[in-house]
């Protein structure tokens, strides 16, 4: 089979959502404002930058952002991207119970189906990627497709695995007690687009009072430089890989970073086999493609079995 590489904009809306879960602004007039820039600026901006270069993205929309900004989010709607899940007011998922994660679930899934001509939400990303112990479950029960917030691989899709089990250290206890391995559980129907910490605008670009370790004015260029390093390293070393990344409006709104992801899009189109994708597409075709020879690749196939 050619070469088949697939690159795409993954867009979480956290706009005033993000302060009112995440990010210790909820009672901020001024953190709450910075979310309204995200909603009202960074949106359109991003919409411009996406249709100049004819990339067709995934938008995971809180309910509160699709709530909050119709306007904006019935232009991306109407521009053609994908939509999906991303919690309501971008809550902490280990912070809820089991009933709070499935009314969530269920609420911003038919809020977004409703809003999206009746087209259901294939895909989601948890909220601050945190996954909860329910989660899984409750995914499948919803008949989602695709999930993107786990991080045990970083340039290939692969089926998520539900159910390892793991032993915490007890200093309490004898060494014997925690001196056990992973037990691994067994593999879903859920497609994992694998998240990266190193693929993302917001940690390394967004200052935020609350993280201790918040930065906010890290240069758009060593970014860049970043992401060109990791995408030029699969470029040489797999023969077929997806580069999922992840962006806000909230950070890639404004107009260094902008300007930023010009020279990058234009930069990726340099290469032979790369094709623009949505998240949801880059599910399918791995639910095309696997068992195909060479998109796992016998590199996967070899860490599989090291594991």
């Amino acid at each position: 089979m050619p070469r088949k590489i697939l690159i795409g904009f993954g867009i979480d809306v956290d706009a005033v959502a993000g302060w009112l879960g995440s990010y210790g602004g909820e009672d901020s007039p001024l953190d709450i404002s910075r979310g309204m820039f995200a909603g009202e600026v960074g949106v359109p901006r991003l919409l411009e930058l996406l249709e100049k270069y004819k990339i067709k993205a995934t938008w995971f929309i809180p309910g509160h952002s699709l709530e909050t900004f119709p306007e904006q989010m019935k232009a991306v709607r109407d521009a053609g991207h994908e939509l999906g899940l991303h919690g309501y007011s971008h809550e902490e998922p280990l912070a809820m119970s089991p009933t709070q994660q499935r009314d969530v679930l269920d609420h911003t899934y038919k809020l977004l189906t409703e809003f999206n001509h009746g087209i259901p939400p294939k895909g989601i990303v948890a909220p601050w990627w945190e996954v909860s112990e329910e989660g899984t479950k409750l995914l499948l029960e919803k008949g989602i497709e695709y999930d993107h917030s786990n991080m045990s691989r970083d340039c290939q899709a692969h089926f998520l695995r539900d159910g390892d089990t793991w032993t915490k250290i007890d200093y309490n206890a004898k060494a014997e007690a925690w001196m056990k391995p992973l037990k691994r559980g067994k593999d879903t129907s859920i497609v994992e687009i694998p998240a990266n910490w190193y693929l993302e605008d917001m940690t390394p670009m967004m200052f935020m009072k609350a993280s201790p370790n918040s930065h906010g004015w890290v240069a758009p260029q060593a970014i860049e430089q970043l992401w060109k390093d990791t995408f030029t390293y699969f470029y040489r070393e797999e023969k077929d890989f997806i580069f999922p990344i992840s962006i806000h409006p909230d950070v890639s709104g404004r107009p260094q970073v902008i300007l930023m992801l010009e020279r990058f899009i234009e930069w990726i189109n340099t290469h032979d086999h790369v094709q623009w994708a949505t998240f949801h597409e880059m599910a399918q075709d791995f639910r095309d493609r696997r068992g195909s020879e060479g998109w796992a690749g016998e590199k996967e196939v070899r860490v599989e079995a090291r594991l």
